[in-house]
């Protein structure tokens, strides 16, 4: 066995944390791609290139160092940003990929399904295409003999699997990859980003079968995925990558909060919102060069205390002036409420002002506070107001409501409002 061949090894080892075998061990994983950056023309500059010490190329870092365990039984998460480097560990793991330092150990029949439908062919039935994809994850004719039927049922698609691929909607054939990614008879199935796929039937039906498969202790599952509802109501366990590195390792809810939390971090800007060739920023002008709301309390949520933000802007006229501050649903749309005229500002010049959004009758989910900067022409007639400035999404304040029993689908809590029957 070569040196390259020695980095995916097919044993089984046994876990030091409880009885149940480790099924997939990564340790130390490390890998990098080399990108380009200058090519030489010929051969007397490719060796001028070497006397200088020129590559010719950059080493880009996508993995670093991962180390993790997964048991039989698991529904390990895997998550991060884009970009993160989940997907090319998932490569590694399906040994698509070969690290360039560490090793992936393996034990059992691994069916990785990184992207649904690669390897199918328009050309050919849905019937031959089931079998040809059969052959690629490396099942024998025998074998997809006897997942077939379980495959059509799932994909609901019978009376189609004697046409061409070609013929089948977009929905179609992602159910018929989906099912067949699914339906394999595998030890460990590798699933990267596939559970939003078919309507709405066909999404229950799916949820069904992972509430099923969670419950076979002999069936492994390992789930790439940016739902972080998915990630808490099916694993077991996860890990949250960052720049490629794991940052969050273990428990599920903690790496799902700690995503939502990464995704509300927003890059730093400067403090001076300084106009570039004589333009401002989205919403804002030389009247108003600053206007920005930031989070003072931490923007992922987990009791009931009041969400405390500020709003930073900057105004100098000597007009009756107030700030407006709208909150969005994120996760259900629209506006819940708007301030109105009642934020009159008095203070002009660089300033801060600090305010508090009551919780008590939301439920989780995820928020965007908005600021308007308005002048008040006539400060008795509020219809008179002109908008002067807004905050853009770069600088708006985005925070995660996520409380113990504060589930719902509703935007309020049911226990702020509740129906009564009254005959």
């Amino acid at each position: 066995m070569t040196d390259s061949e020695k980095n995916v090894a097919v044993t089984a080892p046994q876990s030091t944390e409880d009885n149940r075998p480790v099924v997939l061990k990564v340790e130390h994983v490390a890998k990098y791609f080399r990108l380009p950056t200058e090519q030489a023309t010929g051969l007397k500059m490719a060796f001028l290139n070497w006397t200088r010490g020129i590559k010719g190329y950059t080493e880009q870092h996508v993995l670093r160092d991962i180390n993790f365990e997964v048991h039989q039984g698991d529904f390990f998460g895997i998550v991060g940003r884009n970009g993160s480097g989940k997907s090319t560990l998932l490569k590694i793991i399906s040994q698509i990929y070969k690290p360039e330092k560490g090793k992936v150990t393996v034990n059992g029949k691994l069916v990785p399904f990184i992207e649904l439908g690669v390897g199918f062919n328009p050309e050919l039935t849905g019937r031959e295409n089931v079998y040809l994809n059969g052959a690629l994850l490396g099942f024998t004719r025998e074998e997809i003999d006897a997942m077939y039927d379980d495959i059509v049922d799932f994909a609901e698609l019978g009376e189609f699997m004697d046409q061409k691929l070609k013929n089948y909607s977009s929905g179609m054939q992602v159910r018929l990859a989906f099912s067949v990614a699914i339906k394999a008879q595998g030890d460990i199935l590798v699933l990267d980003e596939v559970l939003a796929v078919g309507d709405e039937a066909f999404q229950r039906k799916c949820d069904n079968f992972f509430a099923h498969i969670k419950q076979d202790p002999t069936k492994t599952v390992i789930l790439v995925t940016h739902a972080m509802d998915a990630v808490k109501k099916y694993c077991n366990k996860a890990i949250l990558i960052k720049d490629g590195e794991i940052i969050v390792s273990g428990n599920k809810n903690d790496v799902a909060d700690q995503y939502t939390l990464e995704n509300l971090k927003t890059a730093k800007r400067s403090e001076t919102e300084q106009p570039v060739n004589g333009q401002y920023p989205a919403g804002l002008s030389e009247r108003v060069p600053r206007l920005e709301v930031r989070p003072e309390s931490t923007p992922l949520i987990k009791t009931r205390e009041p969400f405390r933000f500020c709003v930073d802007y900057e105004f100098n006229e000597d007009e009756e002036f107030y700030l407006t501050v709208t909150l969005f649903d994120m996760t259900r749309g629209g506006i819940i409420c708007d301030s109105a005229a009642d934020l009159r500002q008095t203070k002009r010049g660089r300033q801060t002002a600090t305010f508090e959004l009551p919780l008590d009758a939301i439920c989780n989910g995820d928020y965007r506070i908005t600021a308007q900067l308005r002048i008040l022409p006539d400060p008795d007639d509020v219809q008179s107001n002109q908008q002067l400035a807004y905050t853009d999404e770069t600088r708006s304040c985005d925070f995660a409501l996520r409380i113990s029993g504060n589930n719902g689908y509703a935007l309020l809590n049911k226990n702020t409002m509740q129906v009564k029957q009254l005959v």
